[in-house]
């Protein structure tokens, strides 16, 4: 079978793989010359901790399978399996940790609760004032920007897989085939979509009423931090974001502890990772109003620096990285992906929103399966 994924973010990416797996052909084909959306610009976790039970759950469980067996494989991905602290302050703030620790699903994320003590013998940088911590053992990172190009490195030593970047895909020329903006027409058995947060053009066309939304957010990258951040780190305003949180601790959260203005405003929590290089990639806002500013703005940083600073207990190294992204969602949020065929033997697949780093493993899994590649 040939196959052409058009897209080369992650989604893309691993629907290459999964088919390169199965022994068949496969032409990618990207607009840019390699990925440069939300796929590039995220924190590169695989992120168990706060996914939504059932289906949500099950595809993040599988996708951090099949990413630890990719990373043994692909050593440049730079897969960690480092787990996660969320810090908290207070008691309102450690109820809602307690309670994720009472469900039925606990033990498969990997939770459990430690006061200050045991948070910072798994993780000796965090030297500022937090009363604990809500342990995810089951949490991972990769590098986001050499992600797709260590994949795509794998991919071409198969010796059965073609990257075309520079090409965007105007229309579908007939059944399964593709005409990019050279004029060339591709043919092959099976067509799929993953062009992630571009649902113009081509994707209005095919899918006018995709139940996607675009989501902009904003984030920064420092300077290396000196020693190693041994997990990633959240704060508890990542409680309210996250839906394996909600019931009535949350709710006591949300009634009685407001959020910093600035970040109720921006929409904001605190996720950090350490990227191989010894930075701290630092974020982040939610913007869902279209059309989104063109520029950033400062007070979420300032936020950011002053939530990093007191969990650390230390001045947070130079930001040299500040930038914005923008990624695709599903309007539905039990929705984990809209896959939906468009046109005779061509597939859309869309709308994972910031689960797209953590669940496209298992994504492209569950395409590959219903198509039955």
């Amino acid at each position: 079978m040939r196959v052409i994924v058009v897209g080369a973010g992650v989604l893309g990416t691993l629907h290459a793989w999964h088919a390169i797996e199965r022994g068949h052909e496969v032409l990618h084909l990207e607009r840019e010359a390699e990925a440069r959306g939300a796929s590039v610009r995220n924190f590169g976790q695989i992120w168990i901790s706060g996914r939504a039970g059932g289906e949500e759950l099950a595809t993040a469980l599988r996708a951090r399978e099949l990413w630890e067996g990719i990373g043994a494989r692909v050593p440049a991905l730079g897969f960690r399996a480092i787990g996660s602290l969320t810090v908290v302050r207070n008691d309102v703030e450690r109820a809602v940790a307690e309670a994720a620790t009472r469900r039925p699903d606990a033990t498969a994320r990997g939770y459990r609760l430690l006061d200050a003590a045991d948070a910072r013998a798994l993780n000796p940088a965090l030297r500022g004032e937090f009363t604990g911590a809500l342990w995810c053992e089951r949490d991972a990172a990769v590098e986001p920007r050499v992600a797709q190009r260590a994949l795509k490195e794998e991919l071409l030593a198969s010796g059965r897989y073609t990257y075309l970047g520079g090409r965007e895909v105007r229309e579908v020329a007939g059944e399964r085939a593709v005409r990019d903006d050279h004029g060339d027409t591709h043919h092959g058995d099976a067509v799929v979509l993953c062009t992630g947060a571009w649902l113009g053009g081509l994707v209005r066309e095919l899918a006018p009423d995709l139940p996607v939304r675009r989501v902009r957010l904003q984030m920064m990258q420092t300077d290396p931090l000196g020693e190693p951040l041994t997990t990633s780190v959240a704060d508890a305003d990542s409680f309210r974001y996250y839906p394996a949180y909600r019931g009535d601790a949350l709710d006591a959260l949300n009634a009685g502890q407001a959020q910093a203005p600035t970040a109720a405003a921006h929409r904001m929590q605190l996720l950090m990772v350490q990227r191989a290089d010894g930075g701290l990639t630092i974020g982040d806002t939610h913007e869902y109003a279209t059309p989104f500013a063109f520029d950033t703005v400062e007070e979420p940083y300032e936020h950011l620096t002053g939530v990093v600073e007191a969990i650390l207990g230390r001045p947070l190294p130079r930001i040299r990285h500040r930038w914005a992204g923008v990624y695709a969602q599903c309007t539905d949020p039990a929705r984990v992906v809209h896959r939906q065929q468009v046109r005779d033997g061509v597939w859309l697949v869309t709308g994972p929103g910031g689960r797209g780093m953590t669940c496209s493993p298992a994504i492209a899994e569950r395409t590959a399966d219903d198509l039955g590649w």
